[in-house]
């Protein structure tokens, strides 16, 4: 924000990929279970997940060398810890959190299960987390996650200290009021995109076009049953973990579909404009997916599950059409709908998900919303 007038520092982890920057030299050291670490340096970083003295420690030289006016933060659970918190109040800097994951709820982020949709912890028994080896399937990461979380809720970290937690989606927010949230902790900024990068291209092409992980609750595998069904030609850009099973899926289904692997920047890019429509079949609490806006930015209306946030963000029947979550039925109707429909009907749609992020998920919305935030806790902006 220093076109604004806003000077940042920045507080993280030191990590082969970051950029360095005069801020580097506060960084906690880097925390990655991935890599192969001794059992007692193992040891060690469990214990900073849990609680991180060595973030607190660098985080009161950083406000010593530069006292800020207000602290956003982003997804800083594990690695900086949730001790960050008091530090900063200590330091009587106002804090704000976007809430990109469902975390302040549920210790596993997701809400999900290998059977759908879980929200077993909302009665307060967090041990859930380990019991269900929430974290990668694995005991030990869901045991700290979940020592993590009994802490927090112990010493109610997050409700004590966050001043404000912005939250893209609507259903986010309503989802932490009905786990035991107070309403006036939380302001509604969506995301948005600067629809003055993306060229539109309005002409439908011949493919509906999936990119994005393949994973288990991205639903995949729905939309491949529905592909096949409703006879529509698709492209599946992307990698993860479920990307073996997929291929399995279609070989077995003998769909008109063509997985590209990973796609990024133009090539991409390329791929949305080219699409007749793009397909987001969601079986999670999606928050607010930035792969909506992108879409609508280069002109293509959306196809996608009626759950979480994702139906805020599509007007049925304008911008985009939404289906039942899982249903593979009424998915392959949408799609073989949209397949048949006239392609001036669909260059329709495609002008009014443009529209839309030009009117209401743009820079200066965010931007605003922003300010006004940081202007009721007090700091002139």
């Amino acid at each position: 924000m220093g076109e604004l007038g806003w000077e940042n520092a920045f507080f993280s982890m030191n990590h082969p990929k970051n950029i360095e920057t005069k801020w580097s030299k506060y960084f906690i050291d880097e925390i990655e279970f991935g890599h192969s670490y001794s059992v007692i340096d193992k040891l060690k970083m469990a214990s900073k997940v849990i609680y991180s003295f060595e973030a607190q420690k660098k985080l009161n030289t950083l406000l010593n060398d530069y006292p800020a006016d207000v602290a956003h933060l982003h997804c800083i659970y594990h690695h900086l810890s949730p001790s960050i918190l008091p530090t900063l109040a200590k330091a009587g800097v106002p804090i704000v959190m976007t809430a990109h994951d469902l975390k302040i709820a549920c210790p596993a982020y997701k809400m999900l299960n290998d059977n759908g949709i879980c929200e077993q912890c909302k009665g307060g028994n967090l041990l859930n987390v380990a019991t269900n080896r929430c974290i990668r399937g694995s005991l030990a990461p869901s045991a700290i996650v979940a020592m993590e979380s009994l802490l927090h809720q112990k010493l109610n970290t997050y409700k004590k200290y966050l001043s404000k937690i912005v939250v893209p989606s609507r259903f986010f927010m309503e989802k932490f009021i009905e786990w035991g949230w107070p309403r006036d902790k939380f302001v509604y900024i969506p995301n948005y995109i600067d629809a003055s990068r993306f060229t539109p291209t309005y002409e439908p092409g011949n493919y509906f076009l999936f990119f994005g992980r393949l994973a288990q609750e991205k639903g995949v595998a729905t939309l491949l049953r529905a592909a096949k069904q409703a006879g529509i030609k698709l492209k599946i850009a992307g990698t993860g973990p479920e990307e073996e099973a997929m291929h399995a899926l279609q070989a077995e289904l003998q769909g008109d579909v063509e997985f590209l692997g990973y796609q990024s920047g133009a090539a991409l890019h390329a791929l949305i404009a080219g699409a007749r429509a793009i397909v987001l079949p969601s079986e999670w609490y999606e928050n607010a997916p930035m792969s909506i806006l992108e879409s609508y930015g280069f002109g293509k209306p959306v196809i996608g599950a009626n759950i979480g946030g994702i139906p805020e963000m599509i007007e049925d029947g304008l911008t985009g059409w939404q289906f039942e979550s899982r249903n593979v039925e009424d998915l392959a109707a949408v799609l073989s709908r949209v397949n048949a429909m006239p392609d001036a009907e669909v260059a329709k749609h495609g002008r009014a998900g443009r529209a839309l992020v030009e009117e209401r998920f743009n820079r200066a919305g965010y931007v605003n919303s922003t300010l006004k935030m940081y202007a009721d806790l007090g700091l002139k902006t």
